[in-house]
C-alpha cells in the first residue's frame, strides 16, 4: 500500500484464524477494500458471516492472523497498543454494538471521555469540553438526560450515547457495529440522518467523516455509497 494514498483505511488480504475444538477456523479470508474521506460504506452480511470480526481489525480493536491495515496513513501492525490508541484519539469513533458505556459514569461523562483523553485538547477548558459534549448529547436527543447513568437509561438511550460519545470529537472515520440495533425505528431513522450528515455535511472545519457501518439491514446498507457483502468469511 502507497504511504501516500489518499484512502483514510486501506486492508489487503485480511485473514482472521481462530482455534475452535475441531481444529483451525477461519473467520476471514482474503479481504481487501479501501474507504475515502467522506465515503460511507455498509458490510452487509447475515449474523454469523464475519462482519463484526472484521469491523474490530478495520479499527485496529484486534490483531489479523494475516494480511495488512492502513488507517489514516499509518499501518497498524506497525505501532503498539498505545501508538494505536494515539491514532485513533480524535480521530477514530467506535459504536459498539454491546454499548461498552463506563457504568459509573454519567451520560455526559461517557460522551466526555474523547474529548478529555485525546492530547490535542489539552488546552481546553472544562466548560467548552462540556459544551462539545452537550452539543453531541443534543444531537442524538438526550440533551435532557446528561446527568443520568446508564443503569437508568433504557437499551436505546445507551445506543445513542454511545453513538454521541463517538461523534463528539468529530473522527476522520467511523465504525458503527449494528448502530440502530436497540433503536425504534423513528428514532433509528433520526440516527442514521445524523450518522450520514457526518460524512455528506461534516459541521466542523476537517475533512468529511467517513462512515464504515456494519449492519443486517439492507434498506440501511441501500442508503450508503457503497455495500460490501460478506458471506462466510468472503466479500462477494
Amino acid at each position: 500500500m502507497d504511504a501516500s494514498s489518499s484512502f483514510v483505511l486501506e486492508a489487503r488480504d485480511l485473514e482472521q484464524r481462530i482455534n475452535g475444538p475441531s481444529g483451525p477456523l477461519d473467520i476471514l479470508r482474503g479481504i481487501s477494500l479501501a474507504v475515502q474521506a467522506g465515503e460511507t460504506v455498509a458490510i452487509l452480511g447475515a449474523s454469523g458471516s464475519g462482519k463484526s470480526t472484521l469491523l474490530g481489525l478495520l479499527a485496529g480493536l484486534d490483531a489479523p492472523s494475516a494480511g495488512e491495515v492502513r488507517l489514516l496513513g499509518q499501518t497498524i501492525s506497525e505501532l503498539d497498543e498505545d501508538g494505536r490508541a494515539a491514532l485513533r484519539a480524535g480521530r477514530v469513533g467506535f459504536v459498539f454494538q454491546s454499548f461498552q458505556l463506563l457504568p459509573a459514569l454519567t451520560a455526559m461523562e461517557n460522551t466526555l471521555l474523547p474529548l478529555e483523553l485525546n492530547p490535542a485538547h489539552a488546552q481546553e477548558s472544562q466548560e467548552t469540553l462540556n459544551h462539545w459534549a452537550s452539543q453531541a448529547l443534543e444531537r442524538v436527543g438526550l440533551g435532557e438526560r446528561s446527568a443520568h447513568y446508564p443503569h437508568q437509561l433504557s437499551g436505546g438511550e445507551q445506543q445513542r450515547v454511545a453513538i454521541a460519545r463517538a461523534i463528539v470529537d468529530h473522527p476522520a472515520v467511523l465504525f458503527a457495529d449494528e448502530p440502530t440495533g436497540n433503536l425504534d425505528g423513528r428514532t433509528g431513522h433520526r440516527i442514521i440522518e445524523l450518522l450520514f450528515s457526518l460524512a455528506r455535511h461534516p459541521d466542523s472545519d476537517g475533512p468529511a467523516t467517513a462512515l464504515v457501518l456494519v449492519t443486517h439491514d439492507p434498506e440501511l446498507a441501500g442508503q450508503c455509497d457503497r455495500i460490501i457483502s460478506i458471506q462466510d468469511g468472503v466479500l462477494e
